[in-house]
C-alpha cells in the first residue's frame, strides 16, 4: 500500500530536472557542494536506528528487535562508517565523499565549518531544510519514523542518481577514481543489499500496526518532498554557474 501511495512521487523525483542538468564536470562539482549534506545526515538516522534497534548501553542487553534488523543495521553502520577504500584502507563513506570532492575539485570548506560548529545556517538553502527534517526526526520521531527517512529518503533513491553521475563523468574522462569507486560501491550496496534490507526493517517495525504505516508513511512522502527541494536548490545552483560561465 504504502508503495502505492508514493508511487507518483517516487517518479517525478526520479525524472527530475536536476538529473538532466548533471552534464558537465562542473554540474557535477556543483551538486557534489549540496549532496554532502545528505551523506553527512544520511549516518544520523542510521546511528539513531542503531541506537534505537540494537544494543549501545553498557551493560550490554539483547535487543528486542528480530535478529535479522539487529544484523542489517550493524552491517550496514560497518561499511558506511568503516568501508574500505580502493587502497584496502578502513574509511567512512563521508570521509570518501570529501576525499572524492577534493579530487574533482568541489569545495568542501562550507560542510567542514558546519561539521566543525554544527551552525545550520552555514547548509545552502534547499539542503538546510532536508538535513534540519532529518535531524529532528533522527532525535525525536518514532522508530519507523527514522526507518522511513532512511528508506525513501535516502536508500531506494541512491543507485539512479548515482549511476547518471558516473555516466557523465565517464563522458567527460574526468579523472576521478575516488568519485567513480564511491559510486559503484553504493549503487552496489545499495540496490542490492542495503536497499531491500532496509525496506524488511520497516516492514518489521510496523508489522499489522496500520497507525504506525500511517506514522511511516507521512514521513515517506514528506523525506520526497525535501528530497525534491534539495534537487531544486541543485538545479538553481548549476543554472547560475552556467550563466556565469556565459
Amino acid at each position: 500500500m504504502l508503495k502505492e501511495k508514493l508511487a507518483d512521487l517516487n517518479y517525478k523525483l526520479s525524472h527530475h530536472e536536476t538529473y538532466q542538468a548533471l552534464n558537465s564536470a562542473k554540474s557535477v562539482k556543483t551538486f557534489m557542494e549540496y549532496h554532502i549534506y545528505a551523506v553527512w545526515d544520511f549516518m544520523t538516522l542510521l546511528k539513531s536506528l542503531q541506537q534505537r534497534l540494537t544494543c549501545v548501553d553498557i551493560p550490554w542487553v539483547e535487543s528486542k528487535q528480530d535478529a535479522e534488523v539487529v544484523r542489517f543495521i550493524n552491517e550496514i553502520v560497518i561499511g558506511e562508517e568503516s568501508d574500505l577504500d580502493p587502497e584496502g584502507n578502513a574509511i567512512s563513506h563521508y570521509s570518501l565523499y570529501i576525499k572524492a570532492m577534493k579530487e574533482v575539485g568541489a569545495d568542501t570548506s562550507q560542510v567542514e565549518r558546519f561539521i566543525e560548529t554544527q551552525d545550520l545556517s552555514l547548509i545552502p538553502e534547499g539542503a538546510r531544510e532536508f538535513v534540519d527534517y532529518n535531524l529532528r526526526i533522527a532525535r525525536d520521531g518514532t522508530d519507523e519514523e527514522v526507518a522511513s527517512a532512511f528508506l525513501y529518503g535516502r536508500e531506494k533513491l541512491i543507485p539512479e542518481m548515482f549511476t547518471a553521475i558516473k555516466d557523465v563523468m565517464s563522458t567527460e574522462q574526468v579523472d576521478c577514481p575516488t568519485l567513480i569507486y564511491y559510486l559503484e560501491r553504493h549503487i552496489e550496496l545499495d540496490g542490492d543489499e542495503h536497499g531491500p534490507l532496509a525496506e524488511k526493517c520497516l516492514q518489521a517495525l510496523c508489522g499489522d500496526d496500520q497507525q504506525k504505516w500511517q506514522k511511516a508513511a507521512s514521513v515517506a512522502e514528506e523525506s520526497l518532498k525535501l528530497r525534491s527541494s534539495l534537487w531544486d536548490a541543485v538545479l538553481v545552483a548549476i543554472n547560475q554557474e552556467q550563466e556565469k560561465a556565459a
